[in-house]
C-alpha cells in the first residue's frame, strides 16, 4: 500500500500551510506549463489521480468537463475536496494508487500533479492508467524531478567562485529514499528520468511533451524566491496519450 503520509496529522498540518495548499492551481509556479499541455476539457470525463484538496477536479468542471473522478488514499485530502465542492459531476472516492482499478476505455484525460513519486510500482499503474484511457486519451502528469530528489543533503552549498551547487547522490541508483519533510520519514521512490518515460512507451503510450519546469522571467520577477529554481529543475512534467485507432 502506498505511504498514507497525508494522514499523518503533523504532515496535514505542514502541507496545509503551503502557498498551493491555500491558494490553489494559480499559487503553483508549475501550473501554467502543465495547463499548456492538457487537453481542451469542455465534454471531456477527466480522473484525478491524487486529487488532495480537489482544485483541479473543480477547474476541470469549470473548464466544460462533464464528469470528474477525484482519487485519493487520505481521508484529510478527500474530507477537504468534499467539504469545499458543490458539484454532482465531481465523485471523489478513496483509492490507493499500488492497487487502483479503473473502469476500462472509460476516461478522455488521467490528471495527477505531484503524486507519482509516491509510488513504488510505478508500471502498473501507468499500464492501468493506460487500460482506463479511451482511444485518443490523454496522461499528463508533473512529478517531483529525479534530479531533486537525489540530494545528499536539502538545500544548496556555495563553492569557491560563489556558485551554487547542488548535491546528487547516486542519480542512477533507483528506489525508495527517505526524507524528512513537513514530518519525518517520508517516503518517495527515485526513478530516472529514463525509467520513467520507458515505462511510458512500454505500456502503450505516446509521448506528447516533456519539460523539466523553469519559471519565466514575468514568474520570477513577481516572485524572487523563484529564482532559485534556475539551479535546478525541480519538477518533470509529462504529456503522453493513447493513439485514437
Amino acid at each position: 500500500m502506498t505511504q498514507n503520509i497525508y494522514d499523518n496529522a503533523e504532515f496535514f498540518a505542514g502541507y496545509s500551510q503551503l502557498g498551493r495548499s491555500v491558494g490553489g492551481l494559480a499559487a503553483a509556479a508549475e501550473w501554467p506549463a502543465l495547463w499548456a499541455m492538457l487537453p481542451e476539457m469542455r465534454g471531456l470525463t477527466v480522473v484525478d489521480l491524487g486529487c488532495g484538496f480537489g482544485w483541479f477536479c473543480r477547474w476541470a468542471r469549470e473548464q466544460g468537463a462533464t464528469q470528474v473522478l477525484g482519487l485519493d488514499v487520505s481521508e484529510n485530502m478527500l474530507g477537504r475536496a468534499r467539504a469545499e465542492t458543490s458539484d454532482t459531476a465531481i465523485v471523489y472516492e478513496r483509492a490507493d494508487m499500488e492497487r487502483l482499478v479503473l473502469p476500462a476505455t472509460t476516461f478522455d484525460l488521467a490528471y495527477s500533479s505531484l503524486v507519482l513519486h509516491y509510488v513504488a510500482d510505478l508500471g502498473r499503474l501507468f499500464a492501468e492508467v493506460r487500460r482506463g484511457l479511451a482511444p485518443g486519451g490523454a496522461f499528463v502528469f508533473s512529478i517531483e524531478h529525479p534530479i531533486y530528489m537525489a540530494p545528499t543533503a536539502p538545500g544548496w552549498s556555495v563553492d569557491a567562485t560563489g556558485r551554487k551547487t547542488w548535491p546528487v547522490d547516486r542519480y542512477l541508483v533507483e528506489g525508495p529514499r527517505t526524507t524528512n519533510w513537513l514530518a519525518e520519514g517520508v517516503i518517495k521512490h527515485h526513478r530516472t528520468i529514463g525509467t520513467t518515460i520507458n515505462l511510458l512507451i512500454r505500456t502503450g503510450f505516446e509521448i506528447a511533451h516533456v519539460e523539466e519546469f523553469c519559471p519565466t522571467e514575468e514568474q520570477i520577477s513577481a516572485r524572487p524566491e523563484l529564482l532559485e529554481e534556475l539551479e535546478r529543475p525541480m519538477f518533470l512534467l509529462v504529456a503522453a496519450r493513447v493513439s485514437s485507432t
